[in-house]
Protein backbone atom coordinates (compact mmCIF):
# COMPACT_ATOMS: atom_id res chain seq x y z
CA UNK A 1 0.00 0.00 0.00
CA UNK A 2 1.01 3.39 -0.81
CA UNK A 3 1.96 5.26 2.15
CA UNK A 4 1.99 9.57 2.37
CA UNK A 5 5.72 9.69 2.10
CA UNK A 6 5.48 8.25 -1.60
CA UNK A 7 3.05 11.84 -2.03
CA UNK A 8 5.06 14.41 -0.69
CA UNK A 9 6.53 16.79 -2.83
CA UNK A 10 10.36 17.24 -3.42
CA UNK A 11 12.09 18.72 -1.62
CA UNK A 12 9.58 18.64 1.53
CA UNK A 13 9.45 20.29 4.97
CA UNK A 14 8.81 18.43 8.04
CA UNK A 15 8.70 19.52 11.73
CA UNK A 16 11.14 18.22 14.55
CA UNK A 17 10.13 15.91 17.10
CA UNK A 18 10.77 18.40 20.24
CA UNK A 19 10.65 16.94 24.06
CA UNK A 20 8.08 19.54 25.69
CA UNK A 21 7.77 21.32 22.85
CA UNK A 22 5.69 19.75 19.51
CA UNK A 23 2.91 18.85 22.13
CA UNK A 24 -0.86 19.11 20.61
CA UNK A 25 -1.00 22.82 21.76
CA UNK A 26 1.66 23.93 19.63
CA UNK A 27 1.68 21.56 16.68
CA UNK A 28 -2.28 23.27 16.66
CA UNK A 29 -0.64 26.79 16.57
CA UNK A 30 1.24 25.92 14.06
CA UNK A 31 -0.83 24.05 12.07
CA UNK A 32 -3.04 27.32 11.76
CA UNK A 33 -0.48 29.71 10.20
CA UNK A 34 1.08 27.20 7.81
CA UNK A 35 1.82 23.55 7.94
CA UNK A 36 4.67 21.54 7.50
CA UNK A 37 4.43 18.25 4.97
CA UNK A 38 4.36 16.09 7.94
CA UNK A 39 3.69 16.61 11.92
CA UNK A 40 5.95 14.96 14.45
CA UNK A 41 4.29 14.14 17.91
CA UNK A 42 6.97 14.64 21.06
CA UNK A 43 8.62 11.14 21.49
CA UNK A 44 6.93 8.85 23.53
CA UNK A 45 8.18 5.76 25.55
CA UNK A 46 6.44 2.40 24.31
CA UNK A 47 7.68 0.83 27.09
CA UNK A 48 5.74 3.99 29.48
CA UNK A 49 2.79 2.84 27.45
CA UNK A 50 2.54 -0.71 28.03
CA UNK A 51 3.29 -0.22 31.88
CA UNK A 52 0.33 2.38 31.70
CA UNK A 53 -2.23 0.72 29.68
CA UNK A 54 -1.77 -2.99 30.44
CA UNK A 55 -0.21 -3.43 33.94
CA UNK A 56 -1.75 -0.16 35.87
CA UNK A 57 -4.70 -0.20 33.48
CA UNK A 58 -4.64 3.48 33.54
CA UNK A 59 -7.69 4.93 31.58
CA UNK A 60 -6.46 6.92 28.25
CA UNK A 61 -8.30 9.73 29.74
CA UNK A 62 -6.05 10.05 32.73
CA UNK A 63 -3.07 8.43 30.46
CA UNK A 64 -0.25 11.29 30.43
CA UNK A 65 1.02 9.57 27.78
CA UNK A 66 -2.02 8.86 25.52
CA UNK A 67 -2.47 12.87 26.16
CA UNK A 68 0.49 12.73 24.25
CA UNK A 69 -0.61 10.87 21.40
CA UNK A 70 -3.56 13.06 20.48
CA UNK A 71 -3.90 15.39 17.21
CA UNK A 72 -6.50 16.43 15.52
CA UNK A 73 -7.18 16.47 11.50
CA UNK A 74 -5.55 19.51 10.56
CA UNK A 75 -2.52 17.97 11.34
CA UNK A 76 -2.10 15.67 8.79
CA UNK A 77 -0.02 13.56 7.81
CA UNK A 78 1.41 12.86 11.23
CA UNK A 79 4.21 11.14 12.43
CA UNK A 80 4.03 9.03 16.06
CA UNK A 81 7.98 9.12 17.77
CA UNK A 82 8.34 6.37 20.16
CA UNK A 83 11.13 4.64 21.47
CA UNK A 84 12.18 1.32 23.32
CA UNK A 85 15.10 -1.13 23.11
CA UNK A 86 12.64 -3.72 22.93
CA UNK A 87 11.15 -5.18 19.97
CA UNK A 88 7.67 -6.31 21.38
CA UNK A 89 7.92 -3.36 23.24
CA UNK A 90 7.56 -0.98 19.91
CA UNK A 91 5.34 -3.37 18.59
CA UNK A 92 2.89 -3.05 21.12
CA UNK A 93 3.03 0.75 20.45
CA UNK A 94 3.41 0.74 16.52
CA UNK A 95 -0.47 -1.42 16.82
CA UNK A 96 -1.55 1.27 19.31
CA UNK A 97 -0.37 4.34 17.20
CA UNK A 98 -2.36 2.68 14.32
CA UNK A 99 -5.00 1.89 16.02
CA UNK A 100 -5.44 5.86 16.68
CA UNK A 101 -5.40 6.89 13.52
CA UNK A 102 -1.84 7.73 13.21
CA UNK A 103 -0.07 8.48 9.19
CA UNK A 104 3.30 6.34 10.26
CA UNK A 105 5.82 5.29 12.96
CA UNK A 106 8.62 6.93 13.77
CA UNK A 107 11.54 5.37 15.98
CA UNK A 108 14.07 7.51 18.09
CA UNK A 109 17.57 6.42 17.79
CA UNK A 110 19.22 9.72 18.69
CA UNK A 111 18.43 11.49 21.59
CA UNK A 112 21.48 11.85 23.69
CA UNK A 113 19.66 12.54 27.10
CA UNK A 114 21.21 10.13 29.81
CA UNK A 115 17.85 9.05 30.86
CA UNK A 116 16.69 7.41 27.48
CA UNK A 117 20.73 6.09 26.61
CA UNK A 118 19.98 3.93 29.90
CA UNK A 119 17.15 2.11 28.60
CA UNK A 120 19.44 1.54 25.30
CA UNK A 121 17.34 3.55 23.52
CA UNK A 122 17.94 6.81 22.16
CA UNK A 123 21.70 7.24 20.78
CA UNK A 124 22.24 4.14 22.34
CA UNK A 125 21.11 2.40 19.95
CA UNK A 126 23.82 3.56 17.56
CA UNK A 127 26.34 1.50 19.90
CA UNK A 128 23.77 -1.85 19.04
CA UNK A 129 23.01 -1.65 15.36
CA UNK A 130 21.69 -5.51 15.18
CA UNK A 131 19.27 -4.15 18.09
CA UNK A 132 18.39 -1.34 16.50
CA UNK A 133 17.44 -3.05 13.20
CA UNK A 134 15.18 -6.17 15.45
CA UNK A 135 13.42 -2.98 16.24
CA UNK A 136 12.67 -1.77 12.71
CA UNK A 137 11.29 -5.05 11.79
CA UNK A 138 9.52 -5.18 14.61
CA UNK A 139 7.94 -2.30 13.37
CA UNK A 140 7.27 -2.93 9.88
CA UNK A 141 6.05 -6.29 11.30
CA UNK A 142 3.40 -5.14 13.57
CA UNK A 143 1.73 -2.93 11.10
CA UNK A 144 0.58 -1.37 7.92
CA UNK A 145 1.83 1.96 8.97
CA UNK A 146 5.69 2.90 7.34
CA UNK A 147 8.34 3.15 9.90
CA UNK A 148 11.00 6.07 9.75
CA UNK A 149 13.96 6.38 11.72
CA UNK A 150 15.73 9.81 13.64
CA UNK A 151 18.87 9.57 14.54
CA UNK A 152 22.38 10.80 14.25
CA UNK A 153 25.66 10.31 11.87
CA UNK A 154 27.93 8.21 14.96
CA UNK A 155 28.43 8.22 18.55
CA UNK A 156 31.73 9.04 19.15
CA UNK A 157 32.27 9.66 16.10
CA UNK A 158 30.76 9.75 12.34
CA UNK A 159 29.84 6.22 11.15
CA UNK A 160 27.55 6.90 8.36
CA UNK A 161 29.13 3.50 6.44
CA UNK A 162 28.33 1.14 9.10
CA UNK A 163 25.50 2.49 10.90
CA UNK A 164 23.68 4.08 8.02
CA UNK A 165 23.70 1.29 6.01
CA UNK A 166 22.52 -0.76 8.75
CA UNK A 167 19.18 1.19 9.08
CA UNK A 168 18.98 1.22 5.54
CA UNK A 169 19.24 -2.37 4.92
CA UNK A 170 15.92 -2.70 7.22
CA UNK A 171 14.23 -0.41 4.31
CA UNK A 172 12.37 1.90 6.17
CA UNK A 173 10.31 4.81 4.74
CA UNK A 174 12.52 7.35 5.47
CA UNK A 175 15.41 7.93 7.38
CA UNK A 176 16.35 11.49 9.44
CA UNK A 177 20.03 12.17 10.21
CA UNK A 178 20.83 14.80 12.87
CA UNK A 179 24.02 15.98 11.25
CA UNK A 180 26.03 15.80 14.34
CA UNK A 181 27.27 12.81 16.76
CA UNK A 182 26.20 12.09 20.09
CA UNK A 183 29.64 12.78 21.33
CA UNK A 184 28.93 16.77 19.63
CA UNK A 185 25.27 17.25 20.82
CA UNK A 186 24.58 20.43 20.04
CA UNK A 187 27.68 22.37 21.27
CA UNK A 188 29.44 22.41 17.26
CA UNK A 189 27.35 23.49 14.05
CA UNK A 190 25.52 20.49 11.95
CA UNK A 191 27.79 19.10 9.27
CA UNK A 192 25.51 19.27 6.58
CA UNK A 193 28.82 18.16 3.98
CA UNK A 194 28.03 14.68 5.07
CA UNK A 195 24.67 14.51 4.02
CA UNK A 196 26.15 14.18 0.60
CA UNK A 197 28.24 11.00 1.96
CA UNK A 198 24.91 9.59 3.62
CA UNK A 199 23.34 10.50 0.31
CA UNK A 200 25.84 8.44 -2.08
CA UNK A 201 25.54 5.35 0.98
CA UNK A 202 21.63 5.60 0.20
CA UNK A 203 22.21 5.11 -3.34
CA UNK A 204 24.08 2.56 -3.18
CA UNK A 205 22.17 0.43 -0.51
CA UNK A 206 19.04 1.52 -0.61
CA UNK A 207 17.97 4.04 -3.44
CA UNK A 208 14.37 3.45 -1.92
CA UNK A 209 14.67 5.21 1.91
CA UNK A 210 14.18 9.05 1.89
CA UNK A 211 16.92 10.87 3.34
CA UNK A 212 15.50 14.14 5.57
CA UNK A 213 18.50 15.93 6.59
CA UNK A 214 18.41 17.92 10.46
CA UNK A 215 20.62 20.49 12.08
CA UNK A 216 20.80 24.46 12.55
CA UNK A 217 18.18 25.09 9.76
CA UNK A 218 17.30 28.52 10.67
CA UNK A 219 14.08 28.92 7.82
CA UNK A 220 12.23 27.70 5.19
CA UNK A 221 14.58 29.38 2.56
CA UNK A 222 17.90 28.17 4.69
CA UNK A 223 15.78 24.76 4.51
CA UNK A 224 15.43 24.78 0.20
CA UNK A 225 19.11 26.18 0.10
CA UNK A 226 20.35 23.00 1.59
CA UNK A 227 18.05 20.41 0.37
CA UNK A 228 19.02 21.80 -3.43
CA UNK A 229 22.96 22.16 -2.40
CA UNK A 230 23.41 18.74 -0.83
CA UNK A 231 20.68 16.47 -1.82
CA UNK A 232 18.45 15.58 0.64
CA UNK A 233 14.69 14.58 0.13
CA UNK A 234 13.79 16.70 2.97
CA UNK A 235 14.57 19.16 5.81
CA UNK A 236 13.65 19.01 9.13
CA UNK A 237 13.34 22.09 11.03
CA UNK A 238 13.27 22.69 15.06
CA UNK A 239 14.67 25.52 16.65
CA UNK A 240 13.56 27.60 13.96
CA UNK A 241 10.06 27.27 14.56
CA UNK A 242 10.87 28.55 18.54
CA UNK A 243 8.76 31.84 18.36
CA UNK A 244 7.92 31.54 14.74
CA UNK A 245 5.14 29.09 14.29
CA UNK A 246 4.95 31.17 10.82
CA UNK A 247 8.48 29.29 9.30
CA UNK A 248 6.80 26.92 7.26
CA UNK A 249 4.63 29.81 5.59
CA UNK A 250 7.87 31.25 4.68
CA UNK A 251 8.00 34.10 7.65
CA UNK A 252 11.61 34.91 9.30
CA UNK A 253 11.91 35.56 12.78
CA UNK A 254 14.37 36.72 14.97
CA UNK A 255 17.10 34.04 13.87
CA UNK A 256 17.86 31.44 16.59
CA UNK A 257 21.54 31.51 15.70
CA UNK A 258 23.00 34.99 16.50
CA UNK A 259 21.81 36.47 12.95
CA UNK A 260 20.95 40.00 14.02
CA UNK A 261 17.01 39.84 12.27
CA UNK A 262 13.82 41.72 12.96
CA UNK A 263 11.76 39.06 11.13
CA UNK A 264 8.84 39.88 9.21
CA UNK A 265 5.79 38.82 11.74
CA UNK A 266 4.83 42.08 13.77
CA UNK A 267 5.13 42.28 17.57
CA UNK A 268 1.50 42.29 18.40
CA UNK A 269 0.47 39.07 15.84
CA UNK A 270 3.28 37.21 17.54
CA UNK A 271 2.09 38.36 21.17
CA UNK A 272 -0.88 36.97 20.39
CA UNK A 273 0.31 33.67 19.49
CA UNK A 274 2.02 33.51 22.69
CA UNK A 275 -0.93 34.03 24.54
CA UNK A 276 -3.15 31.22 22.41
CA UNK A 277 -0.33 28.89 22.74
CA UNK A 278 -0.74 29.07 26.39
CA UNK A 279 -4.75 28.79 26.37
CA UNK A 280 -4.58 26.11 24.00
CA UNK A 281 -1.43 24.35 26.40
CA UNK A 282 -3.73 24.64 29.52
CA UNK A 283 -7.01 23.38 27.54
CA UNK A 284 -5.43 20.44 26.09
CA UNK A 285 -2.48 19.22 28.88
CA UNK A 286 -3.57 20.77 32.07
CA UNK A 287 -1.62 18.28 33.51
CA UNK A 288 1.55 19.66 32.50
CA UNK A 289 3.51 22.45 34.43
CA UNK A 290 2.54 25.74 33.02
CA UNK A 291 6.54 26.58 33.86
CA UNK A 292 6.92 24.43 30.29
CA UNK A 293 6.01 27.56 28.38
CA UNK A 294 8.77 29.58 29.55
CA UNK A 295 10.82 28.71 26.38
CA UNK A 296 8.24 29.48 24.52
CA UNK A 297 8.59 32.84 26.35
CA UNK A 298 11.56 33.32 25.77
CA UNK A 299 11.59 32.91 21.85
CA UNK A 300 8.28 35.12 21.37
CA UNK A 301 9.42 37.59 23.48
CA UNK A 302 12.85 38.70 22.06
CA UNK A 303 13.96 41.07 19.25
CA UNK A 304 12.69 44.35 20.14
CA UNK A 305 12.92 47.53 22.96
CA UNK A 306 12.24 46.47 26.34
CA UNK A 307 11.91 43.26 25.35
CA UNK A 308 14.30 41.58 27.96
CA UNK A 309 12.37 43.65 31.07
CA UNK A 310 8.62 42.27 29.37
CA UNK A 311 10.05 38.77 29.30
CA UNK A 312 11.18 39.12 33.02
CA UNK A 313 7.54 39.86 34.00
CA UNK A 314 6.25 37.08 32.10
CA UNK A 315 8.58 34.57 33.25
CA UNK A 316 6.54 34.79 36.51
CA UNK A 317 3.00 34.06 34.93
CA UNK A 318 1.27 30.97 36.12
CA UNK A 319 -1.23 30.90 33.84
CA UNK A 320 -2.32 32.01 30.89
CA UNK A 321 -5.03 34.73 32.45
CA UNK A 322 -1.24 35.76 34.04
CA UNK A 323 0.18 35.74 30.55
CA UNK A 324 -2.36 38.29 29.14
CA UNK A 325 -2.90 40.41 32.50
CA UNK A 326 1.19 41.13 32.09
CA UNK A 327 0.91 41.78 28.48
CA UNK A 328 -2.19 44.22 29.01
CA UNK A 329 -0.42 46.07 31.49
CA UNK A 330 2.14 47.04 29.60
CA UNK A 331 -0.10 48.31 27.15
CA UNK A 332 0.96 45.06 24.30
Amino acid sequence: MESFWSRLPRPFFVMAPMADVTDVAFRALVAKRGKPDVFWTEFVSADGLFHTREIKKMGDAENPLMRDLAFSKAERPIVAQIFSSKPDMIAYATKLVAELGFDGVDINMGCPERTIERQGCGSAMIKTPKVAQDIILAAKEASALPVSVKTRVGYNKESLDEWLSALLEMSPAAITLHLRTRKELSLVPADWELMKKAVEIRDRVNPNVLLIGNGDVQDLEDARSKAAEYGCDGVMLGRAMFGNPWVFAGRKSVRPFGCPDAGDTPLAEKLAALVELAQGFEKITPAKNFAILKKHIKAFVTGFDGAAELRAKLMQAESASDLERILNENQL
